[in-house]
């Protein structure tokens, strides 16, 4: 199934996984208000200063997944110790409350991260000129 907005994904699981979803989303967004909602690779995702965060819903899990650079999981991989992780992503168990304090915690390092890649780009096209 191909989708065309966010919306249309959420409306694609049960109304529980919905639920948690719209959760998840809003403390994305509530962890970095600038941050604009788009639908990235076929996911719910969040942009700011480039794509900032993908999160999205699966048979037994939630997962919240970044681009690179990835050192938000090595600075916060203490707190991520319970969860299972890949190179890109972070899983949260669907029988589990997801610990939305830990993801926007995880949204606002990703968003200074992005932040201090997009100064470092704006300074460097100006030493070009």
């Amino acid at each position: 199934m191909k989708f065309e907005t966010v919306d249309a994904y959420l409306a694609s699981f049960p109304t529980d996984v919905q639920q948690t979803l719209r959760q998840i989303g809003s403390a994305i967004q509530e962890a970095v208000p600038e941050a604009e909602e788009v639908l990235s690779y076929q996911l719910p995702a969040f942009s700011y200063h480039g794509m900032l965060i993908y999160y999205s819903a699966y048979k037994d899990h939630y997962s919240i997944s970044v681009p690179p650079p990835f050192s938000v999981f090595e600075v916060f991989k203490d707190k991520l110790a319970p969860y299972e992780r890949s190179k890109t992503a972070v899983k949260f168990p669907a029988n589990q409350a997801i610990p939305l304090e830990l993801i926007k915690e995880l949204a606002s390092y990703k968003a200074k991260e992005n932040e201090q890649k997009a100064l470092s780009k704006k300074n460097k096209s100006k030493s070009k000129s």
